[in-house]
């Protein structure tokens, strides 16, 4: 088995649980107009794009709420932003990274949100310096599932699929790395825990549980 030369991280809800705050703030909008909006509908559009699944469009097309877009857009954000400040970096998350750079491993990030959007956090949460490469949704024609992100990623790491390790969160992430080739851990946060994952993929609910060295023997077989 080849040794682990990478590691490419999703950032929404496996670095910063974002994607939490997004649930609960369309969550607590449909409620007020007595609409359960579930996790399992929901979770359609989590780790990739609003062309999967529009959850603006869902609750004013199909559930009739009665606002406009643009008046839903601007409430979903304002509760978003709110539940935000309370938001860090999630556990395990810095340890892997400083361990990561002291072995030597390369270190990328790939995600289906926008560039904007990666800085402003990465710049907040200090930790932009460790990436070599960040390929987001303006990079690729197809965001994950779709592999071509984390293809992107390991050609500018100038490593083979089968050394690195994607680091996820949801399903649509899980698809893309496994599309890719690549081995992935799962880390799932408060909303994707929920979600049904393809196969049994390796799953823990912090890094915390397992140290980047465990991770590394059991990816290399050791």
């Amino acid at each position: 088995m080849s040794a682990i030369r990478a590691l490419i991280f999703d950032f929404d809800g496996t670095i910063l649980d974002t994607e939490t705050a997004w649930y609960e703030a369309f969550r607590e909008i449909a409620l007020e107009h007595d609409i359960e909006l579930t996790i399992d509908t929901y979770g359609q559009c989590i780790g990739t794009s609003l062309h999967v699944f529009d959850p603006y469009d869902y609750l004013i097309t199909t559930k009739k709420i009665p606002l406009d877009r643009e008046t839903l857009v601007k409430l979903v954000h304002t509760g978003h932003t709110k539940m935000m400040a309370q938001e860090g970096i999630r556990p395990g998350i810095l340890d892997y990274l400083v361990e990561a750079k002291a072995l030597g491993l390369r270190i990328g990030l790939a995600s289906s949100s926008k560039r904007a959007w990666i800085d402003k956090y990465l710049a907040q949460l200090g930790i932009g310096e460790y990436f070599e490469t960040i390929r987001t949704a303006e990079d690729v024609a197809l965001v994950k599932p779709h592999p071509e992100l984390y293809e992107l990623a390991l050609k500018d790491l100038g490593v083979e699929p089968n050394e690195a390790i994607a680091i996820e969160d949801s399903p649509n992430g899980a698809r893309a790395a496994a599309a890719a080739g690549m081995h992935y851990i799962v880390v799932p946060n408060t909303v994707t825990k929920f979600l049904s994952f393809d196969g049994e993929p390796r799953k823990v609910s912090s890094l915390e549980e397992m140290s980047l060295q465990e991770l590394l023997e059991a990816v290399e077989g050791k």
